[in-house]
């Protein structure tokens, strides 16, 4: 195992002290494991907290500040936070306004979570919850009942912290997150597989010149597996996926917004001739892209491979797209 770290037990800890240091705007909360921005209740806005197991960086804990993430809660890596947690991160972050709970739909998650928004609403906090459910791969998986959220989870904090910053009422915030969740799909590749610190060698067999499409963001199966192809390949696959399913949820003619996510080990080098690929099959369909993003976002610690997320938006939230954020991995406009 090659790995830059001290311990198993202390990789989750260790990377939360090291953005604290980093990120003196955060209120990082290493024991307890929740991470504030520090104006969180200035302004009197609606809180938007999100969170879920470790491994995945710079999602989530890289996505609080100024215009999209009140706080997150990171758990054990590929283990979901624990209530307590998000019941402390919706405490600090609270101005009376109500709290948004923005969860991937993975078993663990959504469980804590809606017992996390139980307790919350037993101390007096209005709490919604928005389920992101994209990944058009598989039905059911290891860890979920229905579509696993993936990429789109990016896209939901971000049109949601922008509303919630501009003082939309928490009915509002959660209905806009809704729109971009079922807006949204998705499509994953593996051409590795990840390995965790406490495992110490990969999660699942991916023999050499094998990938596998479709796969989850804990290395969960996908449709199939196939002899390694070409970008070009691949991206007509993945792409083709997602446009089969997006179609259904607005005009065919809709812009879109893009995001060509890295797994964790796949360079940019790579990434930026796969989206290269990913936009020539977009123009060949005739799908406007308003804007679009490429990078590691949503991550598998150390796999190889990418995902495709596609989100047809209007005017609306085109513009709470653009509106300014900052934060440890997303910030523009300020």
């Amino acid at each position: 195992m090659r790995m830059l770290i001290n311990s198993a037990e202390s990789v989750v800890a260790d990377a939360l002290r090291g953005m604290a240091a980093a990120h003196p705007e955060l209120d990082v909360d290493v024991e307890r494991r929740v991470v504030v921005r520090r104006d969180a209740r200035v302004g009197g806005r609606v809180g938007v907290v999100s969170g879920g197991g470790s491994g995945h960086e710079p999602m989530h804990a890289g996505f609080v500040g100024h215009g999209m993430l009140s706080a997150a809660c990171p758990g054990e890596v590929f283990t979901s936070p624990v209530p307590d947690q998000m019941v402390r991160a919706a405490a600090a972050v609270d101005c009376g306004q109500g709290v948004l709970f923005v969860v991937k739909n993975y078993t663990g998650d959504v469980l804590n979570f809606e017992m996390a928004a139980e307790l919350a609403e037993e101390d007096g906090l209005r709490i919604e919850r928005v389920l992101v459910n994209d990944d058009v791969a598989v039905t059911d998986s290891l860890y979920t009942a229905g579509r696993r959220g993936t990429g789109a989870t990016l896209f939901v904090e971000k049109v949601a912290g922008a509303a919630a910053e501009e003082g939309a009422p928490l009915e509002r915030v959660a209905a806009l997150a809704r729109r971009v969740n079922e807006s949204s799909r998705s499509f994953g590749v593996a051409l590795s597989a990840c390995t965790t610190p406490a495992k110490g060698s990969p999660t699942f067999d991916l023999p050499d010149g094998e990938m596998e499409l479709g796969v989850g963001i804990h290395g969960e199966p996908g449709r199939e597996r196939r002899a390694v192809m070409s970008a070009r390949e691949i991206a007509e696959i993945a792409v083709g996926a997602v446009l089969e399913e997006l179609t259904e949820t607005g005009p065919a003619d809709g812009p879109v917004l893009a995001l060509v996510n890295g797994m964790g080990a796949t360079p940019l080098l790579e990434l930026y001739g796969f989206h290269a690929e990913v936009a020539r099959l977009l123009a060949q369909r005739r799908v406007p892209v308003a804007r679009t993003l490429v990078g590691n976002y949503v991550t598998s610690l150390d796999m190889a491979g990418c995902s495709v997320t596609l989100c047809r938006v209007d005017e609306e939230l085109l513009r709470l797209w653009d509106a300014p954020v900052q934060t440890a991995a997303l910030r523009w406009g300020r």
